[in-house]
């Protein structure tokens, strides 16, 4: 059975057309499952119905035309409850409805499961049978899993069906992902293709033959290069049968070969990449269908060749790319690196498949102010190249080929945006204190790009969080103790009278260095930020020691200690800091002034030891994105549970408020360097917590101070009062954007004032 699972699911994942695609589906379901009737039925939530779209034993007339609505018979059933149902005789229960169009009088045994992604039904598969029975378990898991292996390429098939619509039709063309960053951006898209998976691949067809033809044969030479080369080089260091797989890939290149058989798809009248695509999924079909253990694996080495030959195409388009003056990046996973290398090209925005609002692509999207969207699924990427869209960083909806009306009304919004942008910029060098004289200070969070946050013009009183691993990750080894010395002394010296907390090294997690490889199965509970460091202390002395030589004489240097989680760290790392400290002093025989020590509360542990914290610190600083992360156990990488992620969630309030209580308690100064802080329904309530400090990106700093001065600080407390009641984040937002509307920030939060 698992062989013919995966062969009708990669099946109909590499179908161009959905109704093809559904109308193969049902005809293998029903034989493989030896059931009289198998039929899909896909949603349609305009008019709250499912449409039967394909069958193998009801009429033939009815596919298209024939509807259930939610609510009714056992199909409605089956969505309502999103789970299967499997009846023995389905004329005698109660939610059966007699269609006499379908033809299905003389079946009596029903199984359906709904097909969901996302936690949205996106359709219904069942199946069928004229004796009357209960499906056995077995049937029931094959049509349950089945389900669940097309959901996703069903939805991508519901996106590509948005696409493809003509440029003129009356529907709204757009897509939603998950907002990453705010603001609006209107352009074409411009798409990078670093990696290579002949999976994202969506056929498409093409008259110019000849210029395809040359991109595969320049693919092929490029593709037998690589090859020989890594044989070549492997060779070296082994030398047995297990090179032979390279001369495998090399003669099933030539023209004889597979080589052949994508050229015959090509003149053909397909695209080079969907002519790959084709060829290269049939033969792993016939692979993963074969009994025999070994011959099946060979299927990878398939995939494996496709993939890189692949990568040897999208290579010949991006080396050809022209750049347009102004661009929406859009790829399968947008990256800080990708972002650094557009930023100053043209960039207007990103859109990325895959991601979350706490991505690292999102964080450095809003420190530069780029709008963003993440997670808006798995989109064929070729398509979408050169489309003219609307991106709404707000709501994270993203408008394909817009019509002139919406135009119009976006670039309204965009002329509302520049005026305000213009507003909060006269508050620039004024103080963050509320209407009623409540103070707060704003810090910048520092080092994502050399020399972009350096600047005093923000408005910032220092710098509250300086990442120090982004030049130890610009590298091909460690920094040496002078090297880091220079980049911290230009850092204080641009502060030189304010206060610069700079964080010691923090890779592992997501952030890794490539000479300093990590491999873990849990890397964000593993080995990273002070646990490495104090693995290597020879790391951690150099680091330290570079950051005390660097403030002789400025004195404005905070050092702060990354993903502390026990009291013994604390102790371990004070202990080297002041090794460093003593061996600096008697080296420069000098009297160096002691850099105070803080810690990042981003661990849950550290909020039940924060008495006995309090009496070995100088200051706390709440990471409130990792803290989010492990208070909700969700990986905000991951996009499929980016949606779970949220500072707003009630536990996190109570968290920080928790934490802010008892940092008053203690009388230890309390910052925030979390993304929280630069959102002005989080600044507003971490001010009404008691947090002395706010650390944010620049181009946030005048938006956070006139948010501050057009509010009471008593306002702000009964919204905080207010928002640690509520049971759900969903009623957070809806409250706190409420409340910023009646303020008169609306404009903060969406597109528009």
């Amino acid at each position: 059975m698992l062989t013919n699972l995966r062969r009708i699911v990669l099946e109909f994942s590499q179908d161009l057309e959905l109704e093809n695609a559904l109308l193969r589906l049902v005809k293998q379901v029903k034989r493989v499952m030896e059931t009289d009737c198998c039929s899909v039925y896909l949603a349609d939530y305009r008019h709250k119905k499912f449409i039967l779209m394909a069958s193998d034993g009801l009429s033939i007339d009815s596919l298209g035309q024939t509807s259930v609505a939610f609510t009714e018979g056992l199909i409605g059933l089956v969505g309502q409850r999103e789970e299967p149902i499997n009846i023995s005789n389905s004329k005698q229960h109660p939610h059966f409805v007699h269609t006499p169009y379908v033809e299905e009088d003389e079946f009596n045994a029903f199984l359906g499961t709904p097909i969901i992604h996302q936690r949205k039904v996106l359709g219904i598969i069942s199946i069928q049978q004229k004796q009357s029975r209960y499906f056995t378990e077995d049937e029931e898991s094959f049509l349950v899993t089945l389900s669940a292996q097309i959901a996703m390429a069903v939805a991508n098939a519901e996106a590509r069906g948005i696409i493809d619509m003509p440029k003129d039709t009356q529907w709204l063309k757009q897509l939603t992902g998950i907002a990453g960053a705010p603001g609006i951006a209107l352009g074409p898209i411009m798409i990078s293709s670093p990696n290579a998976d002949l999976g994202d691949v969506s056929l498409q067809k093409t008259e110019s033959i000849d210029t395809q033809l040359h991109r595969f044969g320049n693919a092929i030479v490029k593709t037998r290069a690589d090859f020989s080369q890594m044989a070549d080089k492997l060779s070296e260091v082994i030398n047995d049968e297990s090179l032979d797989i390279f001369e495998v890939y090399i003669q099933l290149l030539d023209h004889a070969s597979l080589g052949h058989e994508v050229e015959i798809k090509i003149n053909s009248g397909w695209m080079a990449e969907s002519a790959l695509k084709l060829v290269i999924d049939h033969y792993i079909v016939q692979f993963e269908a074969l009994d025999d253990s070994y011959i099946r694996e060979r299927a990878s080495d398939i995939r494996d060749l496709g993939n890189r030959l692949l990568l040897n195409l999208q290579q010949e388009v991006q080396a050809n790319k022209v750049l347009p003056d102004e661009f929406i990046l859009m790829a399968d996973d947008v990256s800080a690196s990708m972002l650094a290398e557009f930023q100053h090209k043209g960039l207007k925005g990103i859109l990325s498949l895959s991601g979350s609002n706490n991505s690292h692509a999102a964080i450095l999207a809003r420190a530069l102010d780029v709008p963003a969207i993440m997670g808006i699924g798995k989109l064929p990427l070729n398509q979408m190249e050169q489309q003219v869209v609307i991106l709404d960083g707000y709501s994270g909806e993203l408008f394909i080929s817009p019509n002139e009306t919406l135009i119009r009304e976006y670039k309204h919004l965009i002329a509302e945006e520049c005026l305000l942008a213009d507003k909060v910029k006269q508050v620039e060098n004024l103080p963050a204190i509320t209407k009623d004289g409540r103070a707060i200070e704003l810090l910048l969070n520092a080092g994502l790009l050399t020399g972009f946050e350096h600047s005093k013009n923000s408005g910032a009183l220092g710098i509250g969080l300086y990442r120090t691993e982004i030049p130890f990750m610009n590298r091909s080894c460690f920094p040496s103790e002078q090297e880091q010395t220079k980049l911290y002394r230009q850092v204080l010296t641009s502060f030189s009278d304010q206060p610069v907390t700079m964080r010691t090294l923090d890779v592992g997690g997501d952030k890794s260095l490539p000479y300093f490889p990590i491999v873990e199965d849990n890397p964000f509970l593993g080995w990273r930020g002070i646990r490495i460091t104090l693995d290597h202390p020879e790391i951690f002395l150099v680091q330290v020691r570079a950051m005390i030589r660097a403030n002789q004489g400025l004195n404005n240097l905070e050092i702060m200690l990354p993903m502390i989680a026990s009291v013994t760290e604390v102790d371990d790392a004070t202990r080297l800091i002041n090794q460093a400290y003593y061996e600096l002093s008697t080296e420069l025989s000098c009297k160096l002034v002691k850099p105070r020590i803080g810690i990042m509360i981003e661990v849950p542990s550290t909020i039940f030891q924060l008495r006995e914290l309090a009496q070995k610190v100088d200051f706390f600083s709440v990471g409130s994105n990792d803290l989010t992360q492990y208070l909700l156990a969700v990986d905000r990488n991951n996009p499929r549970v980016a949606s779970l992620y949220d500072a707003y969630h009630p536990a996190v309030l109570r968290a920080l408020n928790i934490i802010a209580a008892e940092s008053s308690k203690y009388l230890v100064p309390l910052s925030l360097c979390g993304e929280l802080a630069s959102e002005p329904a989080g600044a507003l309530l971490l001010l009404a917590m008691g947090y002395d400090k706010l650390s944010m990106n620049p181009h946030n700093v005048a938006r956070i101070k006139w948010v501050i001065r057009h509010v009471d600080f008593q306002r702000a407390k009964v919204m905080l009062s207010h928002a640690l009641t509520f049971s759900t984040a969903k009623q957070v937002h809806s409250y706190l954007n409420e409340q910023l509307e009646y303020l008169g920030l609306g404009g903060f939060v969406r597109a528009g004032m």
